[in-house]
């Protein structure tokens, strides 16, 4: 039985990347709230249409929406494999209704440095016959799908900065919220993938000594 692990940092801090390759080596099941809810959105359920306007003015989906979505979903899942949990907790409340739902092992914290995300972001396009991601600086596209790529309407400076004025503000908190419960562990974001990879498995190693 494996105990959960939350993913902490700003938008844009590669919680997803990461996520993706821990849960290869640790067989842990990846819960992305971002990915539940644009599901619903896409689906055009009651939660999806609740949560839309939210979602597109880069705040945060109240508690009760995003808790009734991951209880629901917690539900089908075999959480003995134990969960990694992308982009949830975001404010303490929501922390403290997680712990009793499910047994959190660590608190992963990514640190990436506000202008850096920006960058990230509003760079960020999307191929939409693949789905793949491509960066105008870091990751550019073949010259031959330029013109089809798009960037997501939430990628804009304006929205980025919103959400990261949102986070300092609601879910940076659970930094030392964490910290005070001895689960936290950081690392630097602002390596490259690979890096942050081998450092997050080190974290977690150490952890489970």
């Amino acid at each position: 039985m494996h105990g959960s692990v939350i993913l902490l940092g700003p938008p844009g801090a590669g919680k997803g990347t990461q996520a993706t390759r821990l849960s290869e080596v640790s067989g842990r099941i990846i819960l992305s709230t971002g990915d539940l809810l644009r599901a619903s959105v896409a689906a055009d359920t009651e939660l999806g249409r609740a949560a839309k306007g939210y979602m597109d003015a880069g705040e945060l989906v109240p508690d009760g929406l995003i808790l009734g979505l991951i209880e629901a979903h917690l539900s089908t899942l075999d959480t003995d494999q134990g969960i990694l949990f992308d982009g949830f907790p975001r404010t303490i409340p929501q922390a403290e209704a997680l712990t009793a739902l499910c047994h959190i092992e660590m608190v992963l914290c990514i640190e990436v440095i506000d202008d850096a995300i920006v960058e990230r972001i509003v760079g960020r396009r999307m191929d939409p016959q693949t789905g793949e991601i491509y960066h105008v600086i870091h990751k550019p596209p073949p010259v031959s799908i330029v013109g089809r790529l798009i960037q997501r309407r939430d990628d804009t400076e304006e929205t980025v900065r919103t959400r990261l004025s949102t986070y300092h503000e609601q879910t940076a908190p659970l930094v030392d919220h964490f910290s005070s419960l001895g689960l936290l562990r950081c690392v630097d974001g602002g390596q490259n993938i690979d890096q942050v990879h081998v450092d997050l498995l080190a974290a977690m190693k150490e952890e489970s000594r």
